[in-house]
């Protein structure tokens, strides 16, 4: 995959230089480019040679002098510009392989790419790490990573991940220790297999990492209707008891989901930490609860509104909380509509991976002004859900009005939007 341009910055370099869409960068002085982390190294000189071809084929050479670390404002259509490391492994737990036929292309990449790992905080499990990739890990000092460690026996990592690579994973986190490579853990607790005394030996191995290690998250197995293996799934009693166990050590976080399960409180701000693994929905309903609490609210409308959160089941509690501040406003009458998932199965609670029918199955008859969704049910950068249906159609289906909150973590958005009315 060349380095296509998908688009610059405005009033940048790259705007200067007449450089557009769909033209391609092939190298900078005379190197040509794996990926984005070639590129932000090669543009820290002040003087630079790039070479584009542009959309007709033309290739064209610009030297060109700029400030140091200076960026030239180009967007790239991937991260990784030659073929992505793709995930070798077939672990008991992928949800990928949960998937059925006909939602978007990408949804059934299985990459395991150091690179996107550092670039954009996905998770790798190290398997496929080769010594060339230590090499150039070391030698640009890259970091921190996103690790799925699951467990550190390695019978047990090999049985759950397939793969006899699996088994190197304290060789390979000893290995980033040691250069001062800093990285998080993830657990994707499964029962009957990483929890439980498994657990324990587990955080023992990677309390002894120092600083090298910088948090662990523990999430619960996800498991959907057109799974084929039987796996369990995390009830109450599991949960509990994984609070319980992780409470005992240090940078140790469970996500949201396990305090849902075990019907306990979400904890305070402090327990998160820095919110490191926030996108794995650690803490993040923490978060949301909070800069609610931060906004300021009016305290009546010049005329009568009413809105809906249509959000997931995991984030009901949040969003009941939300409503029983914003019904106190004023004029304002505020509800939710939780999406309960018959796409994927009760047992799939989180927004991400809400479909549009689900969507408008839910909404349907809700009668309020407009209802608020939030954006990660979109494909990034898009208005297309999982399922490849546009907002524009979930509109036309259901006849609501629908408001999308950009930021997943806030509803300052709304909140501004509820002010038009006062």
């Amino acid at each position: 995959m060349p380095a296509i341009i998908s688009g610059v910055l405005k009033n940048s370099i790259a705007e200067e230089l007449d450089i557009k869409e769909g033209d391609i960068l092939l190298s900078i002085d005379k190197q040509k480019l794996q990926d984005l982390i070639d590129y932000q190294f090669l543009c820290k000189n002040e003087i630079i040679t790039i070479e584009i071809q542009k959309q007709n084929g033309q290739i064209e050479e610009i030297e060109l002098e700029k400030d140091f670390d200076e960026d030239l404002g180009i967007i790239f259509e991937s991260a990784v510009f030659d073929k992505v490391k793709p995930c070798l492994n077939n672990c008991i737990f992928c949800f990928v392989a949960q998937q059925p036929k006909g939602l978007r292309k990408t949804l059934y990449i299985k990459d395991d790419d150091y690179r996107l790992s550092y670039l954009q905080g996905t998770y790798i499990t190290t398997t496929n790490l080769t010594e060339r990739d230590k090499e150039r890990i070391a030698k640009l000092h890259l970091g921190p990573f996103y690790i799925s460690v699951h467990t550190t026996n390695p019978e047990l990592r090999i049985n759950m991940l397939k793969n006899p690579n699996a088994g190197k994973i304290m060789e390979n986190l000893n290995w980033f220790k040691s250069q001062d490579i800093p990285f998080h853990a993830q657990i994707v607790l499964c029962p009957g297999y990483n929890d439980g005394i498994e657990l324990k030996r587990t955080l023992d191995d990677l309390s002894n990492l120092g600083d090298a290690l910088l948090s662990i998250a523990i999430v619960p197995v996800g498991i959907t209707q057109f799974r084929e293996q039987e796996l369990k799934t995390v009830d109450k009693k599991i949960a509990e008891e994984t609070i319980k166990i992780s409470s005992k050590y240090k940078k140790v976080c469970c996500s949201d989901e396990f305090f849902l399960l075990a019907e306990k409180e979400i904890p305070e701000a402090k327990y998160y930490g820095n919110f490191s693994q926030l996108d794995d929905g650690v803490g993040s309903l923490r978060t949301l609860i909070d800069d609610f609490d931060s906004l300021n609210l009016p305290d009546k409308l010049n005329k009568k509104l009413s809105i809906c959160f249509a959000c997931s089941v995991a984030a009901k509690t949040a969003f009941e909380y939300i409503c029983t501040k914003l019904n106190k406003i004023q004029n304002l009458n505020c509800s939710i509509s939780p999406v309960k998932s018959t796409y994927w199965g009760k047992n799939i609670t989180v927004a991400g991976l809400i479909t549009s029918e689900d969507l408008i199955n839910t909404i349907q008859n809700v009668d309020a002004d407009f209802i608020v969704i939030p954006s990660i049910m979109l494909k990034p950068f898009s208005d297309i859900f999982l399922d490849g249906n546009s907002l524009d159609y979930v509109i036309k289906k259901s006849g609501k009005r629908l408001f999308v909150c950009n930021n997943n973590y806030s509803v300052s958005e709304v909140i501004e939007q509820i002010k038009n009315y006062t």
